[in-house]
């Protein structure tokens, strides 16, 4: 298996350096690969779904689509690692006439138990959406099982259903704005689930400033604005950035209503993290060439950054 690994590994770099393989060389590679899905051995295993994943646009459509029920197979197995894995590759070669018979187990896998399998079929739909109108007609109607994803314990879990939720309201203005009203009201477990719903607040107060109301004057935008300040008090440094970077980067803003972004940022400048200075810095000296008088306060502590010990 060990060996087994190492060339497959190595037909992936050439692959990955652009050493094409022509259409005879994929075949007859392809096949063979497909032979190991005989073994036991997870790491191979684990190696076999990746090559079929990269060489699926290579090779014959015909071919790739023989290997379908072995994946079929796999996505009913005990074993997470091959339930996952196998999500993440039929996505990838499968079109939008096969996808009607692998729905109902793609819907099961969403609100699976395991995290891994959850995580993955959300991220398989979201792809799917994607790829052609004709899968997202079908992905549209996973919808309950995506809103259940979205109340799962696990960050990554509930951050895949986010996003995966947002795609399938996307074209619905109304079905975006219930969508963040509801979800901003809720204390999320994902940091980074908390950042999507930062950005697609920003992007709802965008539109509404597009169609000519102000923040003050639009109730969406103006819940909008009051759920960007509260995210500034969150507990994850990513989220509080994030919503400082968002009210910053806000349409028609007030000088004033500046001030408690300004006052996070400036905290972040002394943070240990070379990252996150950097981050506060690049978002100051953005508001600065709008609003100079609004980062004077934070001058002193930019000056000292001048002589930071990370170049």
């Amino acid at each position: 298996p060990r060996q087994c690994c190492t060339i497959i590994a190595q037909l992936l770099h050439l692959q990955n350096t652009g050493q094409v393989l022509n259409a005879t060389e994929s075949t007859d590679v392809f096949f063979g690969v497909t032979k190991l899905f005989m073994s036991d051995d997870a790491s191979l295993r684990r190696m076999v779904y990746l090559f079929i994943k990269e060489m699926a646009e290579s090779c014959d459509p015909s071919d790739v689509i023989i290997v379908t029920s072995c994946l079929t197979k796999d996505m009913t197995s005990d074993a997470d690692l091959y339930r996952a894995n196998a999500l993440r590759v039929l996505a990838k070669i499968i079109d939008s006439a096969m996808l009607g018979a692998i729905e109902r187990y793609v819907k099961q896998a969403m609100v699976d138990s395991s995290n891994q399998v959850s995580s993955a079929a959300l991220v398989s739909a979201s792809q799917l959406f994607k790829k052609s109108p004709e899968n997202a007609n079908v992905v549209k109607r996973w919808l309950s099982e995506t809103q259940e994803a979205v109340g799962s314990t696990n960050p990554m879990v509930q951050f895949h259903a986010l996003q995966l939720l947002y795609q399938l309201k996307s074209h619905d203005r109304l079905g975006v704005s219930k969508l963040v009203t509801q979800y901003s009201q809720r204390s999320l477990k994902s940091p980074m689930a908390c950042v999507l719903l930062v950005r697609y607040t920003l992007k709802l107060i965008h539109d509404e400033y597009a169609e000519g109301k102000g923040i003050k004057e639009s109730p969406l935008s103006k819940a909008g604005f009051e759920f960007l300040e509260s995210s500034l008090r969150h507990k994850s440094e990513l989220v509080v950035y994030e919503a400082a970077r968002s009210i910053c980067s806000l349409p028609g803003i007030e000088p004033q209503d500046l001030n408690q972004a300004v006052s996070v940022l400036q905290l972040s400048l002394s943070s240990p993290k070379p990252a996150v200075r950097f981050a506060s810095m690049k978002t100051l000296a953005a508001v600065a060439s709008a609003y100079p008088r609004s980062v004077a306060k934070c001058n002193e502590d930019l000056e000292a950054l001048i002589n930071d010990q990370n170049k």
